[in-house]
């Protein structure tokens, strides 16, 4: 067995996908361990539905959690409003948020948008520091907008999306986080 093979042999698969219906059941899983239960079935089901979404999820076939994060955002005329951004909280700390938000801006870039935008806890500062990464700013806060406990959120912006620059930082990060996936012993395969 070559050197090549037996890498390949050692590291288990990513699967980036479109989310359909039938990945729903997991989906509210990982909403309920992340959120609480933010959004019901019925509403990631108009998610699906709608053609202004996208809603990606990187599927691990040999785990348990088939679903290990998800990403979601709503395309808005020139603007990515990330929605959703969730990891599994037993895999948390291992760059699958990364890799989910990198696949959700790609996305959007492909689309043409040209901003991305988000609400983020003002506790969360795992989050911000990851979307700081990305090159998010902080642009505002909502008051209370968390209804579970009226804590504030900060609200991010990205601009400049299509320019070369970013485009250049976006490719950057992609080897960094394949780089950082590959510590944990995944590779992604992009199916969606």
């Amino acid at each position: 067995m070559s050197v090549e093979q037996s890498k390949s042999v050692s590291k288990s698969k990513l699967e980036l996908k479109s989310i359909t219906t039938p990945d729903l059941n997991a989906v509210l899983e990982l909403d309920m361990a992340c959120f609480g239960g933010l959004w019901t079935l019925e509403a990631y089901q108009r998610e699906l539905d709608s053609p202004n979404t996208v809603l990606l999820g990187l599927f691990a076939p040999l785990s348990p959690l088939k679903l290990l994060a998800m990403g979601c955002y709503w395309s808005i005329l020139e603007e990515a409003h990330i929605t959703i951004l969730a990891v599994q909280p037993q895999y948390q700390g291992r760059g699958l948020g990364q890799a989910m938000l990198y696949y959700l801006l790609e996305s959007a870039c492909e689309r043409g948008l040209e901003r991305a935008t988000l609400e983020v806890r003002i506790s969360n500062q795992a989050a911000i520091s990851l979307y700081q990464k990305f090159g998010f700013q902080t642009a505002g806060r909502r008051r209370r907008y968390y209804k579970d406990n009226n804590e504030d959120a900060l609200i991010l912006w990205l601009g400049g999306m299509q320019d070369p620059e970013f485009l250049d930082t976006l490719e950057n990060l992609r080897v960094k986080i394949s780089d950082r996936l590959n510590q944990s012993a995944w590779y992604v395969v992009d199916v969606h």
